[in-house]
């Protein structure tokens, strides 16, 4: 998010969490004080996540306490998993979402690498090592179902990676996630969401679960 309008309009249709960028590269990236003045718009019980690249832990928690967020998840290609360690030691009452991406070789074995305890969810997404993610690409949904499985042995999935109103549903059915996570299938265009693609996106979630139930 980077603007109070559409951090509403996902609350509004029904969003569980709302996300802001601090990676400078990203033409959605937001800072600090924006963030903090649209989390303090939001309902509580709506999750406030920031999403980083290759940040140290003394970063994380500061931003983190700086804008109000509830988590953070860490996207980049090199992160270090023992600096999510660091954070929830200063932070435990901060979510981590670790980001693995599904095109690297062996992401099972790089879900791996970080502890089950420290991690609330793994968002699976479809970024490489150019792009972290926000390619508006998905990954193979059938041919990850090994590693996929393996993943879902250690915590949460977060399904990500060029979702859409019209292939969510999909992507639940064969993935089975715990939720979804969506950026640039809702949006006009980099950093500004159409509201009807959004209201579309919600409800198709929401029918999948009720199918599902």
């Amino acid at each position: 998010m980077t603007n109070l309008e559409d951090a509403l309009l996902a609350v509004d249709a029904g969003a569980d969490a709302i996300g802001f960028v601090f990676y400078e590269k990203s033409p959605r990236c937001v800072n600090v004080e924006t963030a903090r003045q649209i989390v303090q718009e939001l309902p509580k019980e709506i999750e406030k996540v920031g999403v980083f690249v290759n940040e140290a832990e003394g970063m994380l928690s500061e931003i983190a306490e700086g804008a109000g967020l509830t988590a953070i998840q860490m996207h980049g290609d090199h992160e270090d998993p023992h600096v999510a360690d660091l954070v929830k030691a200063r932070r435990p009452e901060l979510k981590v979402l670790a980001a693995i991406s599904m095109v690297r070789e062996s992401p099972d074995g790089w879900a791996m690498m970080w502890q089950p305890d420290v991690v609330h969810a793994f968002l699976l997404d479809s970024g490489d090592g150019s792009r972290p993610g926000g390619t508006g690409k998905v990954f193979d949904w059938r041919a990850s179902g090994p590693m996929l499985e393996n993943i879902k042995a250690l915590g949460n999935v977060v399904a990500a990676g060029g979702l859409t109103p019209d292939n969510v549903c999909t992507a639940l059915n064969i993935l089975k996630p715990w939720g979804v996570d969506v950026v640039s299938g809702v949006e006009s265009r980099p950093g500004k969401k159409d509201p009807e693609k959004v209201r579309s996106f919600v409800r198709a979630v929401r029918e999948a679960d009720r199918k599902a139930d």
